[in-house]
């Protein structure tokens, strides 16, 4: 069973395991859950604290109305924060996918928030043609009331060779209210990405996947400092497709930054 936290009225669940520093918080993209960082949460639990939390509009926490700010990157990163500290993380490395990938970039861009930050094949942060694209689907996410729409999104996110949990994913991820995946995918065109890169101070890295999102080259032009990797033979859920690649990486990212 989750554990609990309440932010503001909002109730967010989270699963605990390890022990060890540094803490790593693991953070689902859009229309997932904790599950989806289920190999992460098993393979580093071995050496560190590790939590797994449901952001608000997911899995087990509160799903709040849609409203002003209320699905913003800067409430979604104090969600990530207040789970942090309930489960007694201090400055913890976040690691988010997709739109969670967004979400540890907004806390790496908060000054003493976070020691790190991983995002794995996140949602676009610089490209302003996909953004613009997600601007335009919103509307037509807020219409699918049979998640019809929504499955085929998500079915272009996978490889042919894609096989962990495809099914269910594509079937998971429409059963979110559609007014609150709309009002998160208009978040996530409308976040400052590039601003966020400029204000980062902490190790940052990100793990695309076989899936073309934003290009390299814009990621360090915004952010010099930041270290970039690729998954082979993996689409959009790299970190359960090919955990051990992940893995790997992001313990090479904590061992020659020494966290």
């Amino acid at each position: 069973m989750p554990k609990f936290v309440d932010r503001d009225g909002v109730k967010l669940a989270y699963d605990t395991a390890g022990r060890g520093a540094p803490a790593i918080v693991l953070v689902h993209g859009w229309a997932g859950d904790r599950s989806y960082f289920a190999p992460q949460f098993e393979h580093f639990a071995s050496r560190h604290a590790v939590v797994a939390l449901d952001l608000r509009g997911h899995g087990d926490s509160d799903r709040p109305q849609p409203g002003s700010g209320v699905y913003e990157f800067g409430a979604l990163c104090d969600d990530v924060l207040a789970v942090s500290a309930a489960a007694g993380c201090d400055r913890p490395v976040v690691v988010g996918h997709s739109m969670g990938g967004l979400v540890a970039l907004a806390g790496a861009a908060r000054a003493g928030a976070v020691r790190a930050a991983v995002m794995i094949d996140p949602a676009p942060i610089v490209n302003a043609n996909i953004k613009a694209y997600l601007g335009q689907a919103a509307d037509a996410v807020e219409a699918d009331d049979d998640g019809s729409w929504r499955a085929g999104f998500v079915s272009g996110m996978f490889l042919p060779t894609d096989a962990a949990r495809r099914d269910e994913i594509i079937s998971g991820m429409t059963t979110q209210p559609p007014a609150i995946a709309a009002a998160l995918v208009r978040a996530m065109a409308r976040f400052d990405g590039a601003s966020a890169l400029g204000a980062v101070e902490v190790p940052l890295l990100s793990i695309g996947s076989a899936v073309p999102n934003d290009i390299a080259a814009d990621l360090r032009r915004a952010c010099p400092t930041i270290t970039i990797g690729q998954t082979v033979g993996s689409g959009h859920f790299n970190q359960l497709e090919v955990p051990d690649q992940v893995h790997a990486m992001i313990e090479r990212f904590l061992s020659i930054n020494q966290l």
